[in-house]
């Protein structure tokens, strides 16, 4: 798999993409805390913004996955997002920053997030096939955690040292970097001919049943929801809770959340390595609960020593999400045919990242009720029920392990 450089380019375009986001995690919400004196309502609002285009576009978006080539979906997502985040600068610059613009962005970013997030998930089985799958994406989470363990670090320092519109510079660059890297990339795809084609409803309804009419795939579907928008909630509370009510500067904060990133590479590095010795139902399984579990800590952070707490509580959470994470996206690829993989990876982000602009709001209107810290509970509260429908699951823990058919799976 290393040896083909298609798959190197692949993995660098995805991991300097990935890197850049991180900066623009940190990045955007402190343009409109801190440069637009934003609401908790209102940052509730951008958080929506930047997920909304996975519940109104998530399930086209597979049909046109499926119909058409994915590399060039790839490289057009990453330029939209690109472009998009570069007017924020040019708007700053030029004194023209309003909320609706940086809506605007969010959801620009979002269109291209739905896009790219389809077709990417659906393009790998064509780079590595599919007995190289659960490696595949195991090397690109643990090269993405690589890559974004230090974004929102740099990113925190950029906002402290350059202001946050200019921090966002660096996630337009990152995207123009990895557009022109998937350029290169060179795979055999299979797309829907066109006498094979029907109404787009007809083929957005078969990629949902196939999901629904799926046991394991539907509990997958409802953890996703569920964590999803416990994140919506989560993302409004986070930057009020450290900034505003702990007093952490955008540096520190941005050190705080790569507890995160820490976690996810440590659980991409033992995902496939849990799967073979235990079965991929117990490694989904282990990682559930221990995402769901270790994100306790975090809310129990405060002043002075216990503000490690919120990094741990991430690392540890970051940990089980990565192990589950991996092995449930290997296993809904390895199951579904090569014509489907469009519309049943569109119909989970949908199911699950539709959820998250609802968390956004929610939060936004929990924020202006309760303190941040209340909130943060809250979004805790949901992260831990979310997992049920995996832990109460005989058939998940029933699954078998994937074949071994590499060395690196040894």
């Amino acid at each position: 798999m290393w040896q083909d450089a298609s798959f190197r380019l692949f993995l660098g375009a995805d991991a300097i993409s990935q890197f850049g986001s991180q900066i623009t995690l940190v990045a955007l919400p402190l343009v409109a805390l801190l440069t637009l004196d934003a609401s908790p309502f209102q940052i509730g609002v951008l958080t929506a913004a930047e997920t909304a285009a996975f519940l109104i576009l998530g399930l086209p978006a597979g049909v046109w996955a499926d119909r058409l080539r994915r590399r060039p979906i790839l490289i057009w997502s990453d330029l939209l997002r690109g472009v998009a985040l570069l007017s924020v600068p040019a708007a700053v610059a030029l004194d023209a920053m309003t909320l609706p613009h940086l809506y605007a962005v969010a959801l620009l970013m979002g269109v291209g997030a739905v896009f790219f997030d389809v077709a990417h998930m659906s393009f790998l089985p064509s780079l590595v096939g599919k007995d190289d799958l659960l490696r595949g994406n195991g090397t690109l989470e643990t090269m993405r955690n690589t890559a974004v363990l230090s974004g929102p670090a740099l990113g925190g320092w950029l906002v402290h040292a350059l202001t946050a519109p200019v921090a966002l510079l660096a996630d337009a660059v990152s995207y123009l970097v990895s557009a022109l890297l998937l350029g290169g990339v060179r795979a055999k795809e299979t797309i829907t001919p066109v006498a094979e084609r029907r109404r787009l409803r007809e083929e957005i309804g078969e990629g949902v049943r196939h999901v629904a009419g799926h046991p394991v795939l539907r509990r997958i579907a409802g953890v996703g929801a569920l964590v999803m928008l416990s994140n919506g909630v989560w993302f409004v509370a986070q930057p009020l809770f450290l900034i505003k009510m702990l007093g952490v500067s955008p540096g520190i904060y941005g050190l705080l959340l790569s507890g995160g990133a820490v976690g996810g590479l440590i659980g991409a590095m033992l995902a496939s390595r849990v799967a073979v010795r235990f079965g991929v139902g117990r490694a989904m399984y282990g990682g559930a609960a221990l995402a769901a579990l270790a994100i306790l800590i975090s809310p129990l952070a405060a002043e002075g020593w216990r503000l490690a707490l919120f990094p741990l509580g991430f690392l540890l959470s970051g940990i089980g999400g990565a192990v589950f994470n991996i092995n449930q996206l290997s296993y809904r690829q390895r199951i579904t045919p090569e014509h489907l993989l469009g519309r049943m990876n569109a119909s989970m982000r949908f199911l699950m990242w539709g959820a998250a602009p609802v968390g956004g709001l929610l939060g936004g209107a929990l924020g202006e009720v309760f303190d941040a810290h209340t909130v943060l509970w809250v979004a805790t509260a949901g992260i831990m029920i979310a997992h049920l429908p995996v832990l109460a699951s005989r058939k998940i823990l029933r699954l078998q392990p994937p074949p071994r058919t590499t060395p690196a799976l040894e």
